[in-house]
């Protein structure tokens, strides 16, 4: 009787704790999503004709800087003659794109499409594939992203436009595409993180994605478990796998918006350089964090000038919101249109500033172009002395006129010692220091002065370098 009462408890115990436990998480279905979201995705054939000559010629450029094949490079072209230079060939891609409007609006990558000499739409239709000759209704190059409209006898199916700044890493995300051609893919994982900067434009924000990417996939949708867009495929880790990148979809769908009239993108300028705030660069500063957008030169003629701006301010607000860097700063600013007038709070030599700028038209072709690239002149004037691992001397004439700078103003760099503060601040022979801790200065003993009676007190000093036409900071340790 005892045993059986045990029995029983025991029994009666554990299905209490079979109840109180949590129930178990399933794993997401995909497949109502992927049958309601699929007919809207597009497969984007192009073709494009190549120059080999053209071609052969950027390869060269690109990997002899210093000329070392030209002779072979001449021989080669008079031994083929016009087989040589007028060589043509077709290059054909597939990318990815989806239905934005039932008239036939599509979204995709701009390098999709860019040169493209034709552009084919494929898509399914009530289960029947359709082929239409699509036209670039107008790109964007800086956020790589373009629409292509496609005329059709009948409505087409849409996908809608899901807001990405509530999305949460660690959430389940669906992408539909044509990787290597495989038209309409359905792969499915979750975001592993955002607000990515790759190097791939100025405006990069991007989501990363477990969710398989491949080749083809450029331009197809990232969904949410609605089925709503979040995001834009558009880059991959070629090495790395389940390492993908979408562009997330309320950056997307303005510049869509906007590119879709026809009309070239409009975005705000205020005509600066500009670089981010490390902790020294803070601390030579006298800024309590390392936080802003330090400015590395100011355009003659550009709104920042006008508005009073100058080298040496850090940018730390644009219209009461704090910018966290160079990068916030720039998306900040092209967020706003030309003629419109921007509050930036600014840090000045101590004091905090508020200057009104109007702003100007970002030019991505002029940026892209940047400055003259000028070589250094001559450098055979002997050097006159050696600091912190630096060996400097005037700035010849014929490379201050070529650099842009007034004649007797800055110290040449021409050799940086190893294992040295200023191999440690990434100086490099070539760059001109124009400014120490905001001072201009033009003789070694100037230079040296400002170092032992600023340097020494914070241990560290700000440095503003010409380097081949360009303004930039570097803060070097000088403890």
């Amino acid at each position: 009787m005892i045993r059986a009462a045990v029995a029983h408890t025991v029994c009666a115990l554990f299905a209490l704790i079979l109840l109180a436990a949590p129930a178990r998480a399933e794993l997401p279905e995909f497949t109502t999503l992927a049958e309601s979201t699929g007919p809207a995705v597009v497969n984007i054939a192009t073709v494009k004709t190549v120059n080999t000559s053209e071609q052969l010629k950027d390869f060269f450029q690109f990997h002899d800087r210093d000329g070392r094949f030209d002779d072979f490079f001449d021989q080669f072209e008079r031994f083929f003659g016009d087989r040589f230079r007028g060589g043509e060939r077709q290059e054909r891609s597939l990318g990815s794109g989806f239905i934005i409007s039932p008239d036939g609006f599509i979204a995709t990558n701009n390098h999709v499409v860019e040169g493209a000499d034709e552009v084919k739409v494929n898509l399914q239709f009530k289960g029947k594939e359709e082929s239409y000759d699509a036209t670039v209704v107008g790109r964007d190059q800086e956020t790589d992203l373009a629409v292509l409209k496609i005329d059709t006898e009948h409505e087409l199916p849409t996908l809608q436009w899901g807001d990405s700044d509530i999305m949460k890493i660690g959430q389940w995300v669906v992408a539909i595409g044509n990787p290597f051609g495989l038209d309409h893919s359905v792969t499915a994982g979750i975001i592993s993180a955002k607000g990515r900067v790759i190097g791939s434009g100025p405006f990069d924000d991007f989501i990363q994605t477990d969710a398989s990417i491949n080749p083809g996939n450029s331009g197809g949708p990232l969904l949410n478990m609605q089925g709503e867009v979040i995001g834009i495929n558009s880059a991959i880790v070629a090495s790395g796998q389940g390492i993908g990148f979408a562009i997330p979809s309320n950056m997307a769908r303005r510049v869509i918006a906007q590119i879709r009239t026809g009309k070239p993108m409009q975005r705000g300028w205020i005509g600066v350089t500009i670089q981010d705030v490390d902790e020294n660069t803070a601390k030579a500063l006298d800024m309590d964090e390392a936080s802003g957008a330090l400015i590395s030169s100011v355009m003659e003629g550009e709104p920042a000038a006008n508005a009073g701006m100058k080298t040496g301010d850090v940018i730390k607000a644009v219209n009461g919101k704090e910018v966290a860097d160079a990068s916030e700063l720039l998306k900040a600013i092209a967020a706003l249109k030309p003629g419109e007038k921007a509050e930036l709070t600014v840090w000045r030599k101590g004091d905090t500033l508020n200057l009104t700028v109007t702003l100007g038209q970002r030019d991505a072709e002029r940026i892209a172009g940047g400055l003259d690239n000028n070589q250094p002149g001559d450098q055979t004037a002997p050097a006159e002395a050696e600091a912190y691992g630096l060996t400097l001397q005037p700035v010849p004439d014929q490379m201050a006129s070529q650099l842009g700078i007034a004649k007797n103003l800055g110290l040449l760099v021409t050799d940086v010692q190893d294992a040295t503060p200023a191999m440690n601040a990434e100086i490099q022979p070539g760059d001109v220091i124009l400014e120490v801790n905001q001072k201009p200065i033009s003789t070694v003993d100037k230079f040296n002065a400002i170092l032992d009676s600023e340097g020494k007190d914070k241990g560290v000093v700000l440095l503003l370098l010409n380097r081949q036409g360009r303004n930039l900071f570097r803060s070097m340790v000088v403890e």
